[in-house]
């Protein structure tokens, strides 16, 4: 049998798809996977597509590790940038020419 795609479900979707192919979930970073609910599936092992027997277990995760990275803030933040476009760098203060000669 092959492993369906879990990354992108939410919990419930995921432990529902599992069960319908006579597959199992664990979750290493969610002890409690029947209480997950809402979180969404960002890893799993065995990749999709996989050979796999029935009664497989699939490991899901809902949390990226350390330094994997994530989809970060996605809220607008205030102030927005000035309007206008790019504007030019200012040079340092001073007579270009004075810093030169020393």
């Amino acid at each position: 049998m092959r492993v369906p795609r879990f990354v992108g479900l939410m919990a419930v979707d995921a432990r529902a798809a599992a069960s319908a192919r006579g597959l199992f979930l664990n979750s290493p970073d969610r002890p409690e996977l029947s209480g997950v609910v809402v979180d969404y599936v960002v890893r799993q092992f065995p990749a999709p597509g996989a050979e796999v027997p029935p009664d497989s277990v699939v490991y899901v995760w809902f949390d990226f590790g350390d330094g994997e990275g994530g989809g970060g803030v996605r809220e607008p933040r205030l102030p927005a940038p000035p309007s206008g476009g790019l504007q030019r760098e200012l040079g340092e203060p001073g007579d270009a020419f004075e810093m030169i000669g020393r």
